[in-house]
């Protein structure tokens, strides 16, 4: 067994490049709730399985972002040892924001009159 401070160092871009890709997954997922909300044609148009509705398409674009922002992001990064503190206070950011667009609260101030 070797002692901790002999282990080599690993780059953190793989890490980060998750992270990121999370965020903006999540970030896109918090866009597509909101837009859906203000357009009835896009709401419907998200529309791929009828018992789920609308949440269908918006999580498979969603999580198609995420796979394909990681994928992207980890060549990019992986060679590359980006800050820990930068990379979680962005995908903070990113995930607090998609937060707010997914609220009831917020995304109904878009949705058309009745």
């Amino acid at each position: 067994m070797r002692p901790y401070d002999e282990s080599p160092d690993k780059p953190f871009g793989p890490v980060a490049a998750v992270f990121f890709a999370a965020g903006i997954g999540a970030l896109v997922l918090g866009i597509l709730t909101t837009v859906a909300e203000a357009s009835e044609d896009f709401k419907s148009a998200l529309e791929w399985a009828k018992s789920v509705g609308s949440l269908s398409g918006k999580t498979l674009i969603a999580s198609a972002v995420f796979l394909v922002g990681w994928g992207i992001l980890y060549l990019v990064l992986r060679e590359k040892d980006p800050s820990p503190r930068q990379v979680f206070l962005w995908t903070g950011i990113l995930v607090a924001i998609a937060i707010v667009l997914t609220f009831p609260t917020f995304f109904q101030i878009f949705a058309p009159e009745e």
